[in-house]
């Protein structure tokens, strides 16, 4: 056995306490949701056979299909409302010195500090004179303007390590600033925006308190509201369509993950080494 096959399985060995805590809550819900309604409640662990049309019987019986369209629907455009705002913001922030740059570097800081909740009543007042409650167009915003501190702070620590001088030698090579910013300095920056918007995503599928306030008929709940209107309320409680369900929504968010692997990783780098 080589040296290098030794390290391999010694490195695997630390890591297997990490990776079961790790997929343990997931083994969880998919052994639940395959499991026979008689038996979701036994201190077993596996089934006496696999129920997988608990899948389907879960997606008529929830409301799932518009439910995952909501969540989508809401995530993706409140993170490029978030995006669109907070690029031009961030650029300011890392770029230029002007009177207030601090105050306002603290101020995106302490505003995330404050709880949604906190601001959830206002909010949904200023809703309902907007006309928008019931709608999944004023999650879009809500979650955007609740990102953009969020995304502009992350966003102007990763700017800050690219170096000035690629932009300058750009100009002294005749480019316009809009064409600098656009051609040289934003593919630069692909790494760190694809790991800003991830979690503005995250933040935006995960949000519960926001739209439990704000939405009304079952044809507007985004996910968590949809899940939960499986336990909440209910005499008898199907388990393994809640664990089916919960299991389900956790998909998108994986595949986000898997695919935008490679700019994560290039982000968090990019942020570590300055």
């Amino acid at each position: 056995m080589s040296a290098k096959l030794k390290k391999s399985i010694l490195y695997w060995i630390l890591l297997l306490p990490m990776i079961v805590l790790v997929f343990f809550p997931f083994a969880v819900m998919f052994i639940t949701a395959i499991k026979p309604s008689d038996e979701v409640l036994n201190p077993t662990w596996w089934p006496s056979h696999a129920e997988w049309h608990n899948f389907v019987a879960m997606w008529q019986a929830a409301n799932f299909g518009p439910a995952l369209w909501n969540s989508i629907y809401v995530s993706v455009l409140s993170t490029l409302l978030a995006l669109v705002v907070s690029i031009p913001a961030a650029y300011a922030l890392s770029r230029f010195r002007f009177r207030g740059r601090t105050f306002f570097r603290q101020f995106l800081l302490v505003t995330q500090m404050l709880s949604p909740i906190v601001l959830v009543i206002g909010l949904f007042r200023l809703v309902v004179w907007l006309g928008l409650i019931d709608n999944v167009n004023s999650l879009v915003f809500l979650y955007g303007a609740f990102n953009i501190a969020f995304t502009v702070w992350m966003l102007q620590s990763y700017f800050s390590t690219i170096p000035k001088e690629l932009e300058e030698a750009a100009w002294m090579e005749g480019a316009s600033p809009w064409k600098a910013l656009i051609k040289v300095f934003l593919p630069l920056a692909l790494p760190a925006m694809t790991v800003t918007a991830i979690f503005s995503f995250i933040n935006a599928w995960n949000e519960f308190v926001i739209a439990l306030t704000m939405l009304r008929r079952q044809e507007s709940y985004t996910l968590p509201i949809q899940i939960f209107s499986l336990v909440s309320g209910r005499y008898t409680v199907e388990w393994n369509n809640v664990m089916a369900a919960t299991f389900v929504a956790t998909i998108p968010v994986a595949v986000i993950f898997a695919w935008l692997q490679r700019y994560l990783v290039r982000g968090l780098a990019l942020g570590a080494v300055k």
